[in-house]
């Protein structure tokens, strides 16, 4: 069930209105029952992976209390914690490399034995990846290893976890919240909050914008040059690129506000997956702001447990361009996604080692850091780093990702930018006009948040004639805008593939 749906459209008020009546004692059943049949609608079969992963990870955490309240030796003790932890990570992982990687490195070992001249046929299942599979088993992760750090006590009650990993508005993409925040509120009946309530409203709508007016219809426009490289080349190709990363930046962000949106409408909190990561000058700082619960997992269960950089510089650059690495891997089976990760990792080891060189340059031409000219350049160069890795995101396969930028290197053709042809790639000149005005909207907001003006808390502040003036014109403008139409079929969030 997606949000930009009718059927969400239905079974959210729903869902909403029967958490708020029914005695406390059976909210967190009801929730529960709802995020299963939410899930189950994609495909309910695959509603057992779910159960089988908070299973694991359930029994794994008591365990881990029992094996605590043994008293035994620090070294036995450590070592039976061990083997829990590794249990419950092998089972899940394994369970996400049977349907997501089994044939991606069926593929891969293929080819490497053909190198040396070995010939095998490789079979090829017909696997259907379940949806958010990636999400759901890291989030249940966090929790056995929580467990085992003792940073949270095991949970006892098992339908208050079973709703901690399977919590609808931010199963299938995110974001991965900690057990710290989200699972002790699973165990506390919440109350309806009008304030609150109208909060999280503002968040879905501003997340139906940036989904159903801007990445959506910006899709039309890269999908079209993507698909055709050979009829769209050169600079069609750059300003798709270009346009792609706004796409997949509103697309996500549109999805994580909605989330965020609709579990505070219940009385939950989320946290921020977000914060203005276009406005970053440098690339650490960009991931630093973009896809956050990700982006802080990997670096506290994968980073700091190997080392972090308490090592050296070289053992620090390799455990970073490790877990970029990983990033990659996590995000789809396939090489692209491994050179992108591992750019993006490149990229910030590069950027640090001539860090000091960076410096000198500054300081020996008198340059003034805290300029509006600097920032906005260094925002470009990190745009544009950024940006060349998503290609290799975007392209079906590493091979199609080469073929795109060696025709966009190969740019014969900048009068598209004037003659019109810019206008015949899926949108034509009036909703080629609204996009842009819609970024520019965007690029507002961002300057908003990062000046610390958060503008649905300057909405709210306002009178209420004022303020339902302004949502009334927002929905208005949402369902006049967006990307329907007669033949309009609710599309996927992107990261809904992995």
């Amino acid at each position: 069930m997606l949000f930009n749906s009718i059927n969400f459209m239905i079974f959210f008020p729903i869902v909403t209105f029967l958490y708020f009546v029914i005695p406390d004692r059976w909210k967190k059943y009801w929730l529960l029952l709802s995020s299963y049949y939410f899930y189950m609608c994609w495909n309910a079969k695959y509603i057992v992976l779910i159960i089988f992963s908070t299973v694991i990870t359930y029994v794994s955490g008591l365990l881990l209390e029992r094996i605590k309240g043994k008293q035994y030796e620090s070294s036995v003790e450590r070592r039976y914690k061990n083997y829990v932890v590794a249990g419950s990570v092998v089972l899940n992982l394994g369970v996400l490399f049977w349907f997501k990687y089994l044939n991606f490195a069926l593929d891969l070992l293929g080819k490497v034995l053909a190198r040396v001249h070995i010939e095998w046929n490789m079979p090829v299942y017909d696997i259907i990846l379940p949806v958010g599979i990636s999400f759901y088993t890291f989030q249940a992760l966090s929790y056995t290893m929580d467990v085992y750090r003792d940073e949270i006590k095991a949970e006892h009650n098992f339908c208050s976890y079973a709703l901690f990993v399977s919590f609808f508005p931010q199963l299938v993409a995110g974001p991965i919240e900690r057990s710290k925040n989200l699972l002790k509120q699973m165990s506390v009946p919440h109350k309806f909050d009008y304030e609150w309530a109208r909060e999280g409203f503002l968040m879905m709508l501003w997340g139906f914008f940036l989904k159903i007016v801007l990445a959506d219809r910006i899709a039309l426009f890269v999908d079209t040059v993507y698909a055709d490289q050979a009829a769209f080349p050169g600079l069609f190709l750059v300003v798709a690129t270009v346009l792609f990363a706004i796409q997949i930046y509103c697309d996500f962000y549109g999805y994580t506000s909605i989330a965020i949106g609709t579990a505070q409408i219940l009385g939950f909190t989320l946290m921020e997956n977000f914060d203005a990561p276009y406005l970053s000058t440098s690339v650490s700082g960009f991931w630093r702001r973009w896809h956050i619960s990700l982006t802080s997992w990997f670096k506290d269960y994968l980073y700091i447990p190997l080392g972090g950089n308490r090592k050296g510089k070289c053992r620090k650059y390799l455990n970073k361009m490790i877990v970029f690495l990983v990033s990659g891997l996590w995000h789809g089976a396939d090489l692209s996604y491994v050179v992108w990760g591992g750019l993006n990792g490149l990229y910030q080891i590069l950027e640090e080692i001539f860090s000091p060189l960076c410096s000198r340059l500054v300081k020996f031409f008198r340059l003034h850091r805290e300029s509006l000219g600097h920032k906005a350049m260094k925002m470009l160069l990190t745009f544009c780093l950024v940006d060349f890795a998503w290609i290799f995101f975007r392209a079906e396969n590493i091979g199609h990702a080469f073929q795109v930028i060696r025709s966009m290197i190969a740019i014969r053709n900048p009068w598209i930018l004037i003659d019109g042809s810019l206008y015949e790639c899926g949108l034509d000149f009036r909703n080629f006009v609204l996009m842009l005005i819609c970024i520019g909207v965007l690029l507002i907001a961002d300057l908003c948040r990062r000046y610390g003006i958060v503008i649905r808390h300057k909405i709210i502040q306002q009178d209420d004639w004022v303020r339902w003036i302004i949502i009334s014109f927002s929905v208005c403008a949402i369902l006049t805008f967006g990307i329907w139409g007669p033949g309009y079929d609710a599309t996927n969030f992107i990261y809904f593939q992995f």
